[in-house]
């Protein structure tokens, strides 16, 4: 039973942090009304889509330790509600920086999802069928992208950005309504609550290996941002899509990329790495945005063609990084560790928001994007000293060598890095 009821959280999960991305990737999809709603340049843009990411990442490390204590339940089910609260009342503030507040607020409540999502699935599923599980759970972000790139900016264009807001309010309570039914802590699980009082974040931050993986994917999130947050507005502003067209074009990238993370995950279970293919992938986004720059002269569908696939390869590896963080964390901090990963990951976003516009405004999109092949690059680079094993865990209630020492994570054990030294104490 329990078995099969893994892919039931799985389902549930994945569907709780793909409305959660609905909202924070959203309000791209919805850019052309924002500005026209607020009269926005390029770079106050940037500042109003960063809000939500700023929101996540000043909560992240919080909500990962209260589901180390609480559990994943009470946290998504508050996370997902509290959003809903927020962004229904966000149409009917008046200015501008009460708006800004509002939408960091929405972004703080809905960061409990990302950190209690992951660990559910980290929780159900043994080591050699993480990277595939926590794949799907991480194309739930793209898929929730999609969908809000093909239904908010038709919403949009019929009741400006406050019908969209609403729209998706409403998939936040439904979705906390399904978290409320059918998510549940593993048969197995063993209580880790003293373990997970005693997360301190200097005790993250002195794991080097953990910390590589986190300034990998901080790196890595600098490219992406140019898909995510900035595609319609450069296919309208670019290549002059209509603000439809160019969200359908977004639509069919996260679809696509949302396949790949699949494939993706698949690929590191079967070569025993996270790591591995993240390098790859990296270097591969470097070099789909030199493509990309030439491109960006041109007009029509040559524009919207080369950006589809170079999205796809920019959105693919997230979930990597995302296990590799998890599998690292010691006993009961699965939560908190999973929380500062994506600290890292959404505080560079949300620079990366505003650098991206700032970048676009002064020098134009070919020399941005050019730039951005650097930390595509360095993503790859930075995770080369760290070096995984992924094992097959043990059989609940069978001691291993050492009876007395417990695994090196609530979940099965998975991923241990070398060289030792580089790992901080485990506290």
């Amino acid at each position: 039973m329990a078995s099969r009821y893994r892919w039931v959280i799985l389902v549930v999960g994945a569907g709780a942090q793909g409305s959660a991305a609905a909202f924070y990737l959203g309000l791209a999809t919805i850019a052309p009304a924002l500005r026209a709603d607020y009269g926005l340049s390029l770079t106050g843009l940037g500042l109003l889509l960063a809000a939500p990411l700023l929101g996540l990442v000043l909560t992240l490390v919080r909500w990962g330790q209260a589901t180390d204590r609480f559990g994943e339940r009470p946290v998504m089910v508050l996370a997902l509600g509290g959003c809903a609260a927020v962004l229904a009342v966000v149409p009917v503030l008046g200015p501008l920086p009460v708006v800004f507040l509002a939408l960091v607020a929405a972004g703080a409540a809905v960061a409990g999802v990302n950190s209690a999502s992951g660990r559910a699935v980290l929780s159900w599923f043994p080591a050699r069928g993480r990277g595939l599980a926590m794949a799907v759970r991480q194309s739930a972000v793209p898929i929730g992208g999609a969908l809000a790139a093909a239904t908010l900016p038709t919403l949009a264009a019929r009741g400006g950005s406050r019908a969209a807001l609403w729209a998706v309010a409403g998939l936040e309570v439904v979705t906390a309504v399904a978290v409320a039914v059918w998510i549940r802590e593993p048969p197995d699980r063993v209580s880790t609550a003293g373990a997970a009082g005693r997360t301190r974040v200097v005790d993250m931050l002195r794991n080097g290996s953990f910390m590589r993986v986190c300034a990998a994917g901080s790196l890595f999130v600098l490219p992406q941002v140019v898909v995510t947050g900035f595609g319609v507005e450069l296919l309208h502003d670019r290549a002059g899509y209509a603000p439809a067209t160019a969200a359908a074009l977004l639509a069919v990238t996260q679809v696509a990329g949302a396949g790949a993370r699949v494939l993706v995950g698949w690929w590191s279970d079967r070569v025993g790495s996270r790591l591995r293919p993240f390098r790859l992938i990296a270097y591969a986004t470097a070099a789909a945005f030199a493509v990309l720059v030439p491109v960006l002269t041109a007009e029509g569908a040559v524009v919207g063609a080369v950006l589809v696939a170079t999205g796809v390869v920019a959105v693919c590896w997230n979930g990597l990084v995302f296990v590799a963080a998890g599998e690292m964390a010691p006993t009961g901090r699965v939560g908190a560790y999973l929380g500062l990963q994506n600290t890292t990951m959404f505080g560079a976003s949300t620079l990366a928001s505003v650098l991206v516009g700032a970048g676009a405004d002064v020098a134009g999109w070919p020399s941005t994007v050019l730039v951005l092949t650097v930390p595509a690059v360095a993503a790859a680079l930075v995770t080369r000293p760290v070096v995984e094993t992924i094992r097959e865990p043990r059989p609940p209630g069978r001691p291993g060598p050492a009876a007395a020492a417990p695994p090196p994570s609530h979940v099965p054990p998975a991923t241990t890095a070398a060289p030792e030294a580089d790992r901080g104490p485990e506290r």
